[in-house]
Protein backbone atom coordinates (compact mmCIF):
# COMPACT_ATOMS: atom_id res chain seq x y z
CA UNK A 1 0.00 0.00 0.00
CA UNK A 2 2.17 2.85 -1.43
CA UNK A 3 -0.80 5.81 -1.92
CA UNK A 4 -2.45 8.25 -0.14
CA UNK A 5 -5.63 9.38 -1.17
CA UNK A 6 -6.74 13.44 0.15
CA UNK A 7 -10.12 14.68 -0.19
CA UNK A 8 -10.22 18.66 -0.48
CA UNK A 9 -13.66 19.56 -0.43
CA UNK A 10 -13.84 23.25 -1.00
CA UNK A 11 -16.25 26.16 -1.26
CA UNK A 12 -16.44 26.36 -4.87
CA UNK A 13 -15.07 22.13 -5.64
CA UNK A 14 -14.53 18.90 -4.74
CA UNK A 15 -10.99 18.13 -5.36
CA UNK A 16 -9.17 14.37 -4.91
CA UNK A 17 -5.55 14.16 -5.15
CA UNK A 18 -2.98 11.16 -5.12
CA UNK A 19 0.26 11.03 -3.33
CA UNK A 20 2.66 8.56 -3.57
CA UNK A 21 5.21 7.24 -1.12
CA UNK A 22 7.47 10.23 -1.11
CA UNK A 23 4.76 12.99 -0.89
CA UNK A 24 4.40 13.92 -4.54
CA UNK A 25 0.77 14.27 -6.18
CA UNK A 26 0.55 11.67 -9.30
CA UNK A 27 -2.98 13.13 -9.94
CA UNK A 28 -5.73 15.06 -9.65
CA UNK A 29 -9.34 15.66 -10.44
CA UNK A 30 -11.70 18.13 -9.57
CA UNK A 31 -15.44 19.12 -10.02
CA UNK A 32 -16.32 22.32 -9.81
CA UNK A 33 -19.75 22.95 -7.26
CA UNK A 34 -22.38 25.02 -7.66
CA UNK A 35 -23.67 27.56 -4.83
CA UNK A 36 -27.05 29.12 -4.46
CA UNK A 37 -28.04 32.16 -3.24
CA UNK A 38 -31.64 31.87 -2.19
CA UNK A 39 -32.13 35.45 -0.33
CA UNK A 40 -29.72 38.73 0.27
CA UNK A 41 -26.67 37.22 2.14
CA UNK A 42 -27.56 33.56 1.99
CA UNK A 43 -25.27 30.96 0.56
CA UNK A 44 -25.99 27.55 0.33
CA UNK A 45 -24.99 23.94 -0.85
CA UNK A 46 -26.83 20.65 -1.75
CA UNK A 47 -25.27 17.84 0.44
CA UNK A 48 -26.08 15.41 -1.84
CA UNK A 49 -24.42 16.87 -4.59
CA UNK A 50 -21.08 17.64 -2.53
CA UNK A 51 -21.43 13.81 -1.58
CA UNK A 52 -21.55 13.06 -5.07
CA UNK A 53 -18.81 14.99 -6.36
CA UNK A 54 -16.14 13.97 -3.39
CA UNK A 55 -16.93 10.13 -4.48
CA UNK A 56 -16.90 10.60 -8.16
CA UNK A 57 -13.30 12.85 -7.97
CA UNK A 58 -12.01 9.45 -5.75
CA UNK A 59 -13.03 7.40 -8.11
CA UNK A 60 -11.44 9.14 -11.18
CA UNK A 61 -7.93 9.97 -9.68
CA UNK A 62 -8.04 6.46 -9.05
CA UNK A 63 -9.16 5.58 -12.86
CA UNK A 64 -6.92 8.15 -14.42
CA UNK A 65 -3.63 6.61 -12.02
CA UNK A 66 -4.26 2.47 -12.23
CA UNK A 67 -3.96 2.60 -8.67
CA UNK A 68 -6.37 0.06 -7.25
CA UNK A 69 -8.15 0.76 -4.11
CA UNK A 70 -6.31 -2.11 -1.83
CA UNK A 71 -3.02 -0.07 -2.59
CA UNK A 72 -3.92 2.98 -1.02
CA UNK A 73 -2.60 2.88 2.50
CA UNK A 74 -4.96 6.06 3.80
CA UNK A 75 -7.31 8.74 3.15
CA UNK A 76 -7.08 12.10 4.54
CA UNK A 77 -9.99 14.89 4.69
CA UNK A 78 -9.40 18.47 4.29
CA UNK A 79 -12.96 20.42 4.49
CA UNK A 80 -14.09 24.30 4.16
CA UNK A 81 -15.14 24.98 7.70
CA UNK A 82 -17.77 26.17 9.40
CA UNK A 83 -20.23 25.01 6.64
CA UNK A 84 -23.02 23.01 8.72
CA UNK A 85 -25.08 20.36 7.73
CA UNK A 86 -27.74 18.70 9.06
CA UNK A 87 -28.95 14.92 8.85
CA UNK A 88 -31.39 12.25 9.64
CA UNK A 89 -29.04 9.24 11.83
CA UNK A 90 -31.37 7.00 10.37
CA UNK A 91 -31.71 7.53 6.60
CA UNK A 92 -28.58 9.46 6.38
CA UNK A 93 -30.74 12.29 4.09
CA UNK A 94 -30.14 16.30 5.26
CA UNK A 95 -32.86 18.03 6.47
CA UNK A 96 -31.87 21.33 4.69
CA UNK A 97 -29.22 22.14 2.37
CA UNK A 98 -26.10 23.24 3.77
CA UNK A 99 -25.80 26.51 5.50
CA UNK A 100 -22.01 27.58 3.86
CA UNK A 101 -19.95 29.14 5.98
CA UNK A 102 -20.39 32.72 3.97
CA UNK A 103 -23.59 33.04 4.90
CA UNK A 104 -25.07 35.64 6.84
CA UNK A 105 -28.75 34.89 7.22
CA UNK A 106 -28.35 35.08 11.22
CA UNK A 107 -26.70 39.00 11.91
CA UNK A 108 -29.72 39.64 14.08
CA UNK A 109 -29.62 36.36 16.40
CA UNK A 110 -25.39 37.27 16.44
CA UNK A 111 -26.47 41.18 17.61
CA UNK A 112 -28.74 40.23 19.91
CA UNK A 113 -26.16 37.44 21.76
CA UNK A 114 -23.22 40.54 21.34
CA UNK A 115 -25.55 43.41 22.39
CA UNK A 116 -26.95 41.05 25.68
CA UNK A 117 -23.27 41.00 26.73
CA UNK A 118 -22.23 37.17 25.66
CA UNK A 119 -18.86 38.25 23.52
CA UNK A 120 -16.35 37.79 26.27
CA UNK A 121 -17.50 34.55 27.68
CA UNK A 122 -17.72 33.13 23.90
CA UNK A 123 -14.63 34.76 23.33
CA UNK A 124 -12.74 33.34 26.45
CA UNK A 125 -14.03 29.67 25.69
CA UNK A 126 -13.63 29.95 21.96
CA UNK A 127 -11.27 31.84 20.88
CA UNK A 128 -13.47 33.35 18.48
CA UNK A 129 -16.53 36.51 17.93
CA UNK A 130 -19.88 36.18 17.85
CA UNK A 131 -20.33 36.59 14.47
CA UNK A 132 -22.41 34.40 11.53
CA UNK A 133 -19.07 32.81 10.19
CA UNK A 134 -19.10 30.16 12.82
CA UNK A 135 -21.66 27.07 12.61
CA UNK A 136 -23.62 27.86 16.21
CA UNK A 137 -26.11 30.02 15.35
CA UNK A 138 -25.98 28.63 11.27
CA UNK A 139 -27.17 25.12 13.56
CA UNK A 140 -29.69 27.03 15.86
CA UNK A 141 -31.32 28.86 12.49
CA UNK A 142 -31.80 25.29 10.73
CA UNK A 143 -33.22 23.46 14.47
CA UNK A 144 -35.47 26.45 14.71
CA UNK A 145 -36.89 26.53 11.22
CA UNK A 146 -37.16 23.38 9.69
CA UNK A 147 -40.46 21.85 11.32
CA UNK A 148 -40.10 19.55 13.87
CA UNK A 149 -36.07 19.62 13.59
CA UNK A 150 -35.74 20.95 17.15
CA UNK A 151 -38.02 18.10 19.09
CA UNK A 152 -36.26 15.74 16.33
CA UNK A 153 -32.28 16.98 17.58
CA UNK A 154 -33.54 16.66 21.09
CA UNK A 155 -34.79 12.71 21.15
CA UNK A 156 -31.32 12.05 19.43
CA UNK A 157 -32.74 11.77 15.65
CA UNK A 158 -30.61 13.99 14.19
CA UNK A 159 -26.93 14.86 13.62
CA UNK A 160 -24.93 17.94 13.21
CA UNK A 161 -21.52 18.24 11.35
CA UNK A 162 -19.24 20.49 9.60
CA UNK A 163 -18.66 18.79 5.59
CA UNK A 164 -15.89 16.61 7.21
CA UNK A 165 -17.98 14.91 9.87
CA UNK A 166 -21.01 14.59 6.92
CA UNK A 167 -17.99 12.87 4.53
CA UNK A 168 -17.07 10.45 7.54
CA UNK A 169 -20.42 9.80 8.07
CA UNK A 170 -20.94 8.70 4.60
CA UNK A 171 -17.98 7.31 3.66
CA UNK A 172 -18.02 4.99 6.96
CA UNK A 173 -21.77 3.98 5.90
CA UNK A 174 -22.69 5.98 9.25
CA UNK A 175 -20.83 4.05 11.55
CA UNK A 176 -18.89 6.72 12.58
CA UNK A 177 -19.95 10.72 13.62
CA UNK A 178 -16.99 12.28 14.27
CA UNK A 179 -15.04 15.57 13.50
CA UNK A 180 -11.58 16.67 14.66
CA UNK A 181 -10.43 18.99 16.73
CA UNK A 182 -9.84 22.01 14.49
CA UNK A 183 -13.06 21.75 13.06
CA UNK A 184 -14.41 21.73 16.09
CA UNK A 185 -12.76 24.84 17.38
CA UNK A 186 -14.74 26.86 14.36
CA UNK A 187 -18.21 25.59 16.10
CA UNK A 188 -18.21 28.35 18.52
CA UNK A 189 -19.82 25.48 21.03
CA UNK A 190 -15.97 23.53 21.30
CA UNK A 191 -13.49 24.64 24.35
CA UNK A 192 -10.35 24.93 23.02
CA UNK A 193 -8.99 24.89 26.47
CA UNK A 194 -10.78 21.91 28.16
CA UNK A 195 -11.01 20.69 24.78
CA UNK A 196 -14.82 19.48 24.93
CA UNK A 197 -17.96 20.77 24.00
CA UNK A 198 -18.78 23.41 26.35
CA UNK A 199 -22.27 22.48 28.01
CA UNK A 200 -22.65 26.55 28.97
CA UNK A 201 -22.21 27.55 25.28
CA UNK A 202 -24.32 24.69 24.17
CA UNK A 203 -27.08 26.00 26.70
CA UNK A 204 -26.24 29.97 24.72
CA UNK A 205 -26.73 28.90 21.77
CA UNK A 206 -29.89 26.69 22.65
CA UNK A 207 -28.12 23.45 20.96
CA UNK A 208 -28.84 19.76 22.13
CA UNK A 209 -25.49 18.29 22.88
CA UNK A 210 -27.18 14.87 21.03
CA UNK A 211 -26.71 16.53 17.71
CA UNK A 212 -22.90 16.88 18.09
CA UNK A 213 -20.18 14.80 16.59
CA UNK A 214 -17.31 12.99 18.66
CA UNK A 215 -13.90 14.60 19.05
CA UNK A 216 -11.02 13.18 17.90
CA UNK A 217 -7.32 14.20 16.55
CA UNK A 218 -6.59 15.96 13.58
CA UNK A 219 -4.58 12.36 12.88
CA UNK A 220 -6.24 9.61 14.20
CA UNK A 221 -9.02 6.54 13.35
CA UNK A 222 -11.57 7.85 11.64
CA UNK A 223 -13.32 4.03 10.86
CA UNK A 224 -12.75 2.48 7.17
CA UNK A 225 -14.67 3.37 4.29
CA UNK A 226 -18.02 1.69 3.14
CA UNK A 227 -16.40 -1.57 0.79
CA UNK A 228 -18.48 -0.79 -2.08
CA UNK A 229 -17.93 2.67 -2.89
CA UNK A 230 -14.32 1.90 -3.83
CA UNK A 231 -13.92 -2.00 -4.02
CA UNK A 232 -11.87 -1.82 -1.23
CA UNK A 233 -12.24 -0.95 2.63
CA UNK A 234 -9.91 2.04 3.10
CA UNK A 235 -8.53 3.34 6.54
CA UNK A 236 -9.73 7.44 7.09
CA UNK A 237 -6.79 8.20 9.24
CA UNK A 238 -6.61 12.44 8.86
CA UNK A 239 -8.89 14.94 8.78
CA UNK A 240 -8.70 19.23 9.62
CA UNK A 241 -9.97 21.89 8.28
CA UNK A 242 -8.98 23.55 5.10
CA UNK A 243 -6.94 26.47 6.38
CA UNK A 244 -5.29 24.17 9.39
CA UNK A 245 -3.98 21.28 6.93
CA UNK A 246 -2.83 24.57 4.74
CA UNK A 247 -0.30 25.05 7.98
CA UNK A 248 0.37 21.43 8.27
CA UNK A 249 1.13 21.31 4.43
CA UNK A 250 3.40 24.32 4.40
CA UNK A 251 4.96 22.90 7.67
CA UNK A 252 4.81 25.80 9.94
CA UNK A 253 5.15 23.46 12.84
CA UNK A 254 7.55 26.41 14.90
CA UNK A 255 5.98 28.53 17.03
CA UNK A 256 6.17 32.37 15.13
CA UNK A 257 5.93 30.60 11.46
CA UNK A 258 2.98 31.87 8.95
CA UNK A 259 1.34 30.83 6.09
CA UNK A 260 -1.47 32.78 3.42
CA UNK A 261 -3.94 30.45 1.48
CA UNK A 262 -5.75 32.07 -1.48
CA UNK A 263 -8.62 30.07 -2.31
CA UNK A 264 -12.48 31.44 -2.36
CA UNK A 265 -11.03 33.67 0.74
CA UNK A 266 -7.31 34.31 2.12
CA UNK A 267 -7.14 32.92 5.71
CA UNK A 268 -3.83 33.74 7.02
CA UNK A 269 -2.83 32.15 10.45
CA UNK A 270 0.12 32.34 12.66
CA UNK A 271 1.70 29.38 15.20
CA UNK A 272 1.55 29.89 17.63
CA UNK A 273 2.52 26.83 19.89
CA UNK A 274 1.17 25.38 22.93
CA UNK A 275 -0.20 28.93 24.08
CA UNK A 276 -3.71 29.89 22.89
CA UNK A 277 -2.01 33.58 22.24
CA UNK A 278 -5.52 36.52 22.88
CA UNK A 279 -5.36 38.99 20.10
CA UNK A 280 -5.88 42.69 21.23
CA UNK A 281 -7.19 43.38 16.77
CA UNK A 282 -9.94 40.98 16.66
CA UNK A 283 -8.23 38.23 15.33
CA UNK A 284 -9.09 34.80 16.06
CA UNK A 285 -7.88 32.28 18.65
CA UNK A 286 -8.00 28.70 16.94
CA UNK A 287 -6.36 25.20 17.14
CA UNK A 288 -3.44 24.61 14.29
CA UNK A 289 -3.91 21.22 15.20
CA UNK A 290 -4.23 18.45 17.68
CA UNK A 291 -1.66 15.36 17.48
CA UNK A 292 -1.50 12.71 20.20
CA UNK A 293 -4.06 14.57 22.18
CA UNK A 294 -2.02 17.82 21.96
CA UNK A 295 -2.95 21.12 20.90
CA UNK A 296 -1.10 23.57 18.85
CA UNK A 297 -2.71 26.87 18.61
CA UNK A 298 -2.65 29.59 15.99
CA UNK A 299 -3.78 33.14 15.95
CA UNK A 300 -5.94 33.46 12.70
CA UNK A 301 -6.74 36.44 9.94
CA UNK A 302 -10.14 35.23 7.67
CA UNK A 303 -10.76 37.22 4.52
CA UNK A 304 -14.15 36.20 3.32
CA UNK A 305 -13.58 37.06 -0.13
CA UNK A 306 -10.06 36.85 -2.41
CA UNK A 307 -10.43 34.21 -5.38
CA UNK A 308 -13.99 35.08 -5.00
CA UNK A 309 -13.32 38.69 -6.26
CA UNK A 310 -11.34 36.94 -9.43
CA UNK A 311 -14.38 34.94 -10.23
CA UNK A 312 -16.95 37.92 -9.63
CA UNK A 313 -14.97 39.77 -12.09
CA UNK A 314 -15.28 36.50 -14.78
CA UNK A 315 -19.02 35.58 -14.11
CA UNK A 316 -20.63 38.88 -12.79
CA UNK A 317 -18.95 42.06 -14.81
CA UNK A 318 -17.75 39.31 -17.83
CA UNK A 319 -14.45 41.23 -18.03
CA UNK A 320 -12.66 38.05 -19.51
CA UNK A 321 -13.08 34.52 -20.03
CA UNK A 322 -10.58 32.66 -18.24
CA UNK A 323 -8.99 33.47 -14.41
CA UNK A 324 -5.29 32.82 -16.08
CA UNK A 325 -6.04 36.32 -17.78
CA UNK A 326 -5.94 38.04 -15.15
CA UNK A 327 -1.94 38.31 -14.49
CA UNK A 328 -1.86 39.08 -17.89
CA UNK A 329 -4.24 41.90 -17.82
CA UNK A 330 -2.87 43.36 -14.41
CA UNK A 331 0.71 43.67 -16.09
CA UNK A 332 -0.62 46.63 -18.13
CA UNK A 333 -1.21 49.16 -15.29
CA UNK A 334 0.71 51.31 -13.58
CA UNK A 335 2.14 50.63 -10.24
CA UNK A 336 0.94 53.73 -8.47
CA UNK A 337 -3.27 53.08 -10.19
CA UNK A 338 -5.69 54.83 -7.50
CA UNK A 339 -8.03 52.57 -8.31
CA UNK A 340 -9.74 50.39 -5.25
CA UNK A 341 -12.37 47.51 -4.91
CA UNK A 342 -13.16 46.97 -2.20
CA UNK A 343 -14.61 43.11 -2.11
CA UNK A 344 -16.88 43.32 0.42
CA UNK A 345 -19.75 41.21 -0.95
CA UNK A 346 -20.77 39.33 1.94
CA UNK A 347 -19.12 41.63 4.82
CA UNK A 348 -15.69 42.29 5.72
CA UNK A 349 -13.83 40.06 8.16
CA UNK A 350 -11.22 40.53 10.20
CA UNK A 351 -10.34 42.94 11.53
CA UNK A 352 -13.47 44.34 11.13
CA UNK A 353 -15.92 41.72 11.85
CA UNK A 354 -18.70 44.38 9.52
CA UNK A 355 -21.03 41.79 8.07
CA UNK A 356 -23.08 44.67 6.84
CA UNK A 357 -20.49 45.81 4.91
CA UNK A 358 -20.83 45.63 1.16
CA UNK A 359 -18.54 46.24 -1.83
CA UNK A 360 -17.56 49.50 -3.56
CA UNK A 361 -15.40 50.83 -6.37
CA UNK A 362 -13.33 53.79 -5.74
CA UNK A 363 -11.02 56.30 -7.97
CA UNK A 364 -12.82 55.38 -11.40
CA UNK A 365 -11.25 58.06 -13.73
CA UNK A 366 -12.42 58.02 -17.45
CA UNK A 367 -8.85 56.35 -18.31
CA UNK A 368 -10.07 53.28 -15.98
CA UNK A 369 -10.93 50.19 -18.23
CA UNK A 370 -10.72 45.88 -17.85
CA UNK A 371 -7.15 46.30 -16.53
CA UNK A 372 -7.17 48.77 -14.20
CA UNK A 373 -10.61 46.96 -12.58
CA UNK A 374 -8.66 43.40 -12.86
CA UNK A 375 -5.32 44.84 -11.04
CA UNK A 376 -7.76 46.52 -8.30
CA UNK A 377 -9.65 43.40 -7.32
CA UNK A 378 -5.95 41.63 -6.91
CA UNK A 379 -4.43 44.46 -5.08
CA UNK A 380 -7.40 43.86 -2.69
CA UNK A 381 -6.01 40.43 -1.85
CA UNK A 382 -2.84 42.10 -0.55
CA UNK A 383 -4.23 45.08 1.02
CA UNK A 384 -6.77 42.45 3.09
CA UNK A 385 -3.04 40.30 3.84
CA UNK A 386 -1.51 43.45 4.74
CA UNK A 387 -4.49 44.22 7.16
CA UNK A 388 -4.11 40.79 8.94
CA UNK A 389 -0.27 40.85 8.77
CA UNK A 390 -0.46 44.37 10.84
CA UNK A 391 -2.60 42.92 13.46
CA UNK A 392 -0.32 39.81 14.27
CA UNK A 393 2.69 42.08 14.05
CA UNK A 394 1.39 44.10 16.82
CA UNK A 395 -0.29 40.98 18.97
CA UNK A 396 2.64 38.76 18.59
CA UNK A 397 5.37 40.97 17.13
CA UNK A 398 6.46 39.19 13.69
CA UNK A 399 9.06 41.69 12.88
CA UNK A 400 10.24 41.04 8.95
CA UNK A 401 9.83 37.48 8.78
CA UNK A 402 8.78 35.08 5.63
CA UNK A 403 5.31 34.72 4.30
CA UNK A 404 4.19 30.87 2.99
CA UNK A 405 1.76 31.03 0.57
CA UNK A 406 -0.46 28.84 -0.88
CA UNK A 407 -3.82 27.69 -2.63
CA UNK A 408 -5.08 28.40 -6.54
CA UNK A 409 -4.12 31.95 -6.64
CA UNK A 410 -0.19 31.65 -5.84
CA UNK A 411 0.27 30.61 -9.61
CA UNK A 412 -0.23 33.91 -10.50
CA UNK A 413 2.76 36.02 -10.52
CA UNK A 414 1.54 39.00 -10.70
CA UNK A 415 -0.33 38.62 -7.78
CA UNK A 416 2.41 37.41 -5.56
CA UNK A 417 4.90 40.18 -6.69
CA UNK A 418 2.63 42.81 -5.61
CA UNK A 419 1.99 40.73 -2.47
CA UNK A 420 5.31 40.64 -1.77
CA UNK A 421 6.01 44.69 -2.50
CA UNK A 422 2.43 45.61 -0.35
CA UNK A 423 3.77 43.69 2.63
CA UNK A 424 7.34 44.97 2.38
CA UNK A 425 8.77 41.59 2.54
CA UNK A 426 9.66 37.93 1.23
CA UNK A 427 7.07 36.00 0.23
CA UNK A 428 7.52 32.08 -0.85
CA UNK A 429 5.91 29.89 -2.72
CA UNK A 430 6.24 25.87 -2.37
CA UNK A 431 7.32 23.50 -5.13
CA UNK A 432 3.81 21.34 -4.15
CA UNK A 433 1.43 24.23 -4.29
CA UNK A 434 -1.82 21.60 -3.40
CA UNK A 435 -0.97 22.24 0.55
CA UNK A 436 -4.32 22.24 1.76
CA UNK A 437 -4.85 18.38 0.18
CA UNK A 438 -0.68 17.61 0.96
CA UNK A 439 -1.86 18.87 5.18
CA UNK A 440 -4.24 16.41 4.60
CA UNK A 441 -2.43 13.87 3.28
CA UNK A 442 0.30 14.23 5.78
CA UNK A 443 -2.09 13.90 8.96
CA UNK A 444 -3.11 10.43 7.18
CA UNK A 445 0.55 9.71 7.03
CA UNK A 446 1.02 10.20 10.65
CA UNK A 447 -1.96 8.02 11.42
CA UNK A 448 -0.38 5.16 9.56
CA UNK A 449 2.92 5.59 10.46
CA UNK A 450 4.45 6.81 7.63
CA UNK A 451 6.54 10.04 9.28
CA UNK A 452 7.31 9.50 13.26
CA UNK A 453 7.54 13.25 13.43
CA UNK A 454 6.13 16.76 12.20
CA UNK A 455 10.06 17.50 12.20
CA UNK A 456 10.23 14.72 9.77
CA UNK A 457 7.34 16.33 7.34
CA UNK A 458 9.67 19.50 8.06
CA UNK A 459 12.26 18.63 6.10
CA UNK A 460 10.29 17.56 3.28
CA UNK A 461 9.05 21.03 2.67
CA UNK A 462 10.43 22.80 -0.80
CA UNK A 463 10.31 26.11 -1.73
CA UNK A 464 9.62 26.91 -5.42
CA UNK A 465 10.51 30.66 -5.81
CA UNK A 466 10.95 33.50 -3.51
CA UNK A 467 8.91 37.28 -3.76
CA UNK A 468 11.13 40.02 -2.54
CA UNK A 469 9.98 43.51 -2.53
CA UNK A 470 10.42 45.89 -5.03
CA UNK A 471 8.36 48.43 -4.34
CA UNK A 472 9.31 51.74 -2.94
CA UNK A 473 8.34 52.54 0.64
CA UNK A 474 6.70 55.58 -0.21
CA UNK A 475 4.74 54.54 -2.57
CA UNK A 476 3.80 51.07 -1.02
CA UNK A 477 2.47 53.34 2.09
CA UNK A 478 0.84 56.24 -0.11
CA UNK A 479 -1.19 52.95 -1.67
CA UNK A 480 -1.65 51.41 1.66
CA UNK A 481 -3.42 54.42 3.20
CA UNK A 482 -5.89 55.02 0.15
CA UNK A 483 -6.95 51.45 1.04
CA UNK A 484 -7.72 52.17 4.49
CA UNK A 485 -9.78 55.36 3.33
CA UNK A 486 -11.99 52.73 0.74
CA UNK A 487 -12.37 50.37 3.63
CA UNK A 488 -13.68 53.27 5.94
CA UNK A 489 -16.28 54.37 3.37
CA UNK A 490 -18.13 50.74 2.68
CA UNK A 491 -18.36 49.78 6.38
CA UNK A 492 -21.93 49.63 7.58
CA UNK A 493 -21.84 52.77 10.38
CA UNK A 494 -22.21 54.95 6.95
CA UNK A 495 -25.94 54.18 6.39
CA UNK A 496 -26.13 53.93 2.39
CA UNK A 497 -29.99 53.07 1.96
CA UNK A 498 -31.81 55.21 -0.83
CA UNK A 499 -33.21 56.88 1.82
CA UNK A 500 -30.45 58.14 3.46
CA UNK A 501 -28.33 58.72 0.14
CA UNK A 502 -31.35 60.78 -0.72
CA UNK A 503 -31.24 62.95 2.66
CA UNK A 504 -27.47 63.46 2.28
CA UNK A 505 -27.21 64.59 -1.00
CA UNK A 506 -30.06 67.13 -0.03
CA UNK A 507 -28.43 68.34 2.62
CA UNK A 508 -25.44 68.95 0.59
CA UNK A 509 -26.97 71.04 -2.16
CA UNK A 510 -28.89 73.17 0.40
Amino acid sequence: MSYLLSIDQGTTSSRAVLFDRTMNPLAIAQQELAQSFPDDGWVEHDAETIWQTVIGVCREVLQRTGVAPRDVAAIGITNQRESTVVWDRATGEPIHPVIVWQDRRTVAHCDALNAAGHAELVRERTGLLIDPYFSATKLAWILDNVPGARQRAERGELAFGTVDSYLVWRLTGGRHHATDATNASRTLLFNIHTQQWDAELLALFDIPAAVLPEVRDSSDDYGCTEPGLFGHAVPITGVAGDQHAALVGQACFEPGMVKSTYGTGCFIMLNTGEQAVSSNNRLLTTLAYRIDGVPTYALEGSIFVAGATVQWLRDGLRLFDDAAETERLAEQTRAGSGVYLVPAFTGLGAPHWDPRARGAIFGLTRDTGIAELVAAGLRSVCFQTRDLHRCMEQDVGLGQGRLRVDGGMVANGWLMQCLADVLGQEVDRPVVRETTALGAAYLAALGIGWYRSLNELAASWQCERTFFPRMPADIRESLYAGWQVAVERVKSERDLSPRCATEHALSLAG
